[in-house]
């Protein structure tokens, strides 16, 4: 073994616990959190990671990090000369490194960011995906493959994503992924189960996996093969994890003692056990294959294949330090004395703590052979690509059409034509492609395989809408029912142009109650600040007759609490045309950092030149469409909001709507207009980005910034004592905080319990969000004339062409 590759490995072993011994113990306290699990979790991985980074990877190899490991992760970047100390004096605390991997707040260079456990690991599997659609195109052909490789902790094979990527995977001709199971079977509360190595084994093998096991350290195969070796191997395997890490804790003595008292007088073996001292026999015993450095380097450099690996590297937790072993020691950190002993064990001197080569005998040697090492030899691996061209969009134009539908008609446009940008679009959803309205869009431009594949009903000459063609050009990559590996290829997707260099343009369709099911890795995707459009269609109770567990309620809230995701309902095909036109653009957006304080503009509030990624709630309901109609609506659209009618100088009344409900709203307004006073109809497109906008512009007046949001904008002409009634298909709450803009009385009408079948006059009659319900309301919330009682609902027509005329 080179004596640089042991070097690097102590290096990083001791900056990392550094790391984490300042933050606990040299720094100020904030709430008394401290780093235990970092400790523990990072020292079992260490020999793992240097012999990754220093010996295996190349530029264009990516790594998701275990979360527990970012310790080991920044070490290695500052041992690299890519990040500062004072990064690292800060780790956890405010502008230091991260606790966790972090793509957008960690200076160094993370590929995946980690944190939600499991996660990061399904991401790499997708990325992988990713690369071989990139790589199949023209436009992709020259871009250098890479391994998508995941370090994990063997809790982490709990997580359900876990094993819903892998039958993905297996789907799709899985390749060049590597995991790497740090195997020390310890999680938070307790010890791993005996035998658990067997199930990991028999489930990746099951999915096409090769499976290395890899449990002996180069002190132990020595071992092995001395007399009674194979005794003391025996043993090693019998022996339960619960007493192998105790015994790990309790050091040498305790060792020697546990092997002499079960083995016995054996002659050859005990005489293996007494030519060894105390710390001799320590060493040999937590000496696993992945505490071993020289053999985690010597298995990875044995892969010659492009098959998908799971490396099993057995290890002990805390390896090397005192606290090695103990079953608390996730949430333990070592004491001051503690370190001062084990400083002096590392032979790092006062006052070297922070230096990148203490304790190294060769400095100009080692500087040479870091110098030296592939993966970092190119420097910063994030690319970059062309800002693609967006096309105008035009609306359908049928005189009613649902926004479900009209999406599906926009899609099909693009597919016909050639622009870059659908070139670039890689469409996916979750065995629902043909009920979320991606069907013509498939039939144009097929479904993405590595081999073609013709569809045998046409070949049998079968009469099908669907013409299921798979082909290495295809653009739709259809997933099994599992929303969460929806949300996973979309974030490896929208990570394409900084991963691969290639720009892509995702959408992703899924039914928009289960965006729930999927919400941990979205939130996930947009941490990463990963582009893509998400459609959730269909939507609210709305969708009357599949009943209240495929009625979304609280997905609009979802939009609007997300970070990094611009969350739109419009109502009408023309709103939807000129909102996916923006979002292309928005989608590839990226003039200042989203994560710190990007700027905003001073007309809006809004900080749209940071980019992000869009949800689109959409519904399949038709509905009448406005016709023909100036252009003075589009920007408001975009923005959040626009009036669909105007608000007279002395209004009583504004109705309030967001999406489907538009035509009760419409209908509302008109049977009202006798009895309120100059009422005006608000169409709100963007609950989202018009609270956003004013959120943002009462800070910007704090900072002595000029900002006016629109929805100041536009609620700051009506009378004080003028009421606004909201009304959504979802619940209340996203439309309620309109009155705390210019001060108005507010009533809110949503759905706020569960729904069932029934036919939409049902349903909107049942939740009170029908026009007769929403005149009802007005009837009790103002003062003025007695309204009249709304005649029975005729066959749904929104009027808004008239309105909006």
């Amino acid at each position: 073994m080179t004596p640089h590759l042991k070097t690097a490995e102590q290096r990083l072993l001791w900056l990392s616990h550094w790391m984490i011994h300042n933050a606990n113990h040299l720094r100020p306290k904030v709430d008394g959190i401290k780093t235990g699990g970092h400790q523990a979790s990072s020292a079992s991985m260490v020999g793992i990671m240097a012999a990754l980074y220093f010996t295996a990877l190349r530029p264009e190899d990516r790594v998701a990090v275990k979360p527990h490991a970012a310790p080991v992760f920044h070490a290695m970047q500052y041992l690299m000369g890519n990040t500062t100390r004072e990064r690292l004096e800060t780790f956890r605390g405010f502008g230091g490194t991260q606790s966790y991997p972090s793509r957008t707040k960690d200076d160094d260079d993370v590929d995946f960011s980690t944190g939600s456990v499991g996660l990061g690991v399904a991401i790499t599997s997708f990325a992988a995906l990713v690369q071989d659609y990139i790589a199949a195109k023209p436009w992709g052909r020259d871009v250098r493959r890479g391994r998508m490789v995941a370090l994990m902790g063997d809790a982490e094979i709990d997580e359900g994503n876990i094993h819903e990527c892998l039958q993905e995977g297996w789907k799709n001709g899985l390749r060049d992924v590597w995991w790497v199971i740090d195997y020390n079977r310890q999680s938070l509360d307790g010890v791993a189960r005996e035998g658990l190595w067997q199930r990991i084994e028999k489930i990746f093998e099951a999915f096409g996996w090769d499976v290395v096991r890899i449990k002996y350290g180069a002190l132990q195969r020595a071992a092995f093969d001395e007399p009674g070796g194979e005794a003391l191997r025996r043993w090693i395997d019998s022996c339960p994890n619960q007493r192998y890490a105790a015994l790990t804790f309790q050091g040498g003595a305790a060792w020697r003692k546990r092997l002499l008292d079960e083995l016995g007088d054996q002659g050859a073996v005990s005489a293996l056990i007494a030519r060894r001292s105390d710390a001799e026999l320590a060493a040999l015993m937590e000496n696993l294959g992945g505490n071993c450095v020289q053999t985690m380097a010597d298995v990875f450099a044995a892969i010659d294949h492009d098959r998908p690996t799971c490396f099993l590297a057995y290890t002990i937790k805390g390896w090397g330090t005192p606290i090695a072993g103990h079953k608390d020691n996730h949430g333990g950190v070592m004491t001051v004395e503690q370190m001062q002993a084990w400083q002096r064990h590392m032979g790092v001197g006062q006052g070297e703590e922070w230096e990148r080569f203490a304790a190294v005998a060769d400095v100009e040697g080692f500087r040479a052979w870091l110098d030296a090492v592939p993966f970092f030899a190119a420097g910063r691996r994030r690319h970059d690509d062309a800002h693609l061209p967006v096309p105008a969009l035009a609306s359908p134009g049928e005189r009613e059409i649902s926004t479900q539908a009209a999406f599906g008609r926009i899609l099909d446009d693009l597919a016909r034509g050639d622009s870059a940008l659908a070139a670039r679009i890689l469409t996916t959803s979750p065995d629902v492609t043909g009920t979320t309205s991606l069907g013509p869009w498939v039939n144009r431009r097929r479904l993405f395989a590595r081999e073609a594949m013709a569809d045998l009903f046409r070949a049998e000459k079968i009469p099908s809408t669907a013409r299921w063609d798979f082909a290495p050009e295809g653009q739709h990559l259809e997933l099994g029912i599992a929303e969460t590996n929806l949300m996973l290829l979309l974030a490896a997707a929208g990570l394409a142009r900084s991963l691969f260099g290639r720009r892509l343009i995702p959408i992703g369709t899924v039914y928009d109650p289960f965006i729930a099911r999927g919400l941990d890795a979205l939130n996930y995707a947009c941490y990463q600040d990963a582009r893509f459009l998400l459609v959730g269609t269909p939507s609210g109770v709305t969708l009357a007759p599949e009943g209240g567990a495929h009625q979304s309620i609280g997905t609009p809230a979802i939009g609007m609490t997300q970070p990094g995701l611009a969350a739109f309902e419009p109502a009408f095909a023309d709103e939807l045309a000129a909102i996916m036109e923006w979002a292309f653009d928005h989608l590839q957006r990226d003039a200042a950092d989203p994560y710190t304080d990007p700027g905003i503009d001073p007309r809006t509030g809004l900080a749209d030149a940071a980019g992000g990624s869009v949800y689109l709630r959409l519904s399949t309901n038709p509905v009448e469409q406005p016709g023909r109609r100036g252009t003075a609506w589009r920007q408001g659209a975009t923005e959040g909001a626009y009036w669909l009618r105007e608000p007279g100088p002395n209004a009583e009344l504004v109705i309030a709507y967001q999406g489907v409900v538009a035509p009760e709203a419409i209908r509302a307004a008109g049977a009202l207009a006798e009895s309120r006073r100059d009422i005006g109809v608000l169409a709100v497109t963007s609950a989202d980005r018009l609270h956003a906008g004013w959120s943002a512009s009462q800070r910007a007046r704090c900072r002595g910034e000029a900002v006016t949001s629109l929805a100041e904008r536009l609620l700051a002409p009506l009378p004080r004592d003028c009421r606004i009634v909201t009304v959504i298909d979802g619940h209340p709450a996203t439309l309620s905080w309109l009155g705390g803009v210019a001060g108005h009385a507010v009533l809110p009408l949503g759905v706020e319990r569960f729904g069932q079948t029934g036919t939409i006059a049902d349903l909107y009659r049942a939740n009170g969000i029908d026009a007769a319900a929403i005149i009802e309301r007005v009837g009790t919330f103002t003062s003025g004339r007695p309204v009249l009682a709304f005649p029975a609902r005729p066959r749904a027509r929104s009027g808004a062409a008239a309105l909006a005329g």
